[in-house]
């Protein structure tokens, strides 16, 4: 299990400068705390949850090393420890805003200012973003309504609570598939509805998908989540015809891709116009001191590409900081 530290407003050391500061505790950013901890880097890790969008998947087939595949929470947690026995500082707590303001005028050390919403700032002179993306959602009338109602954008959380009742999963990628095959084998009555007529998951799982006997509604979106206290139905709309329908049912899984939550560093210009970061080859960002890894780059969504571009940020962040250091010798 997880153990976190925490600090409040009151334990915050804002004279001390960290060498790199690691928002998100998901695989690129474990594996960026595991590569500047062995560079001998102080390094911390501060994210509102551990093990981001991986610790929530229930099983990972096509990461090196598990042939038998391996339980997002498992692999997660072993990250998790790997990071502690290094000595790389964990707190639990969100990210609000980064201020750059005494790093605009010279080349030398930046001291990053990183304020959280518990209240703390924290001092870096690098920063590995690493936050992750967060489940995209329908944006129908009801979904916010019936959250935690009926409505989940997590299998593994929720699924069984589900068990012989009947729910739909929405979406055609990797993994709506894999989540829908995941509530079917621990008996929950699941059907799928995607808006397009062809899957766009990897051909083994449209292939254990089909074999499963799943239903599926194809060319079909979800316009309305009905319900009194929880969810009881939705109204879906053929996007070929226009022709509405209500279908009776108990949840609504929403697997329809992700998008990014990098609200509290869009005022540095470091993202594009969807919300993405941007980075070259060694994961520079527009701002020099400041490194993006992961899913927030808009890259191919996989755990061993996270965990690649982790590495590599850490790198960069150590070449930088080994020339900061020349510098100064001067």
């Amino acid at each position: 299990m997880f153990s976190l530290t925490s600090r409040s407003k009151a334990s915050g050391d804002e004279s001390r400068a960290w060498d790199v500061l690691i928002i998100g505790a998901g695989p690129a950013g474990y594996t960026a705390a595991i590569y500047s901890a062995r560079y001998g880097l102080e390094s911390i890790i501060i994210s509102k949850d551990l093990g981001g969008n991986v610790a929530l998947t229930d099983v990972i087939e096509n990461y090196p090393g598990f042939p038998d595949g391996v339980s997002g929470q498992e692999l997660a947690t072993r990250m998790y420890e790997q990071v502690k026995r290094l000595g790389v500082n964990v707190v639990f707590d969100e990210v609000v805003k980064i201020d750059v303001s005494e790093c605009a005028y010279y080349e030398g050390p930046c001291k990053f200012e990183v304020k959280t919403a518990n209240g703390a700032i924290y001092k870096a002179k690098t920063i590995v973003v690493a936050v992750g993306a967060a489940p995209r959602k329908l944006r129908v009338p009801g979904e916010e309504e019936f959250y935690g109602k009926g409505v989940s954008y997590c299998a593994t959380c929720d699924g069984p609570l589900f068990k012989g009742k009947k729910v739909i999963v929405v979406g055609g990628g990797n993994t709506a598939l894999q989540e829908a095959l995941y509530l079917k084998g621990i008996g929950v009555d699941v059907t799928l509805v995607h808006r397009r007529k062809e899957f766009r998951a990897d051909r083994i799982l449209q292939d254990r998908f089909r074999e499963s006997g799943i239903p599926a509604i194809l060319n079909a979106v979800v316009t309305e989540i009905k319900g009194k206290d929880k969810v009881e139905a939705v109204k879906l709309k053929n996007v070929k015809t226009g022709e509405e329908h209500e279908m009776r049912v108990d949840g609504v899984f929403v697997f329809i891709g992700y998008e990014p939550k990098t609200d509290f560093i869009r005022h540095l210009g470091v993202t594009d116009e969807y919300g993405y970061i941007p980075v070259d080859m060694h994961m520079r960002t527009r701002v020099k001191g400041i490194f993006a890894a992961g899913d927030i780059t808009n890259v191919f969504k996989q755990i061993a590409v996270a965990v690649g571009q982790g590495a590599i940020a850490a790198a960069s962040a150590k070449e930088l900081l080994d020339k900061w250091a020349e510098n100064m010798k001067e």
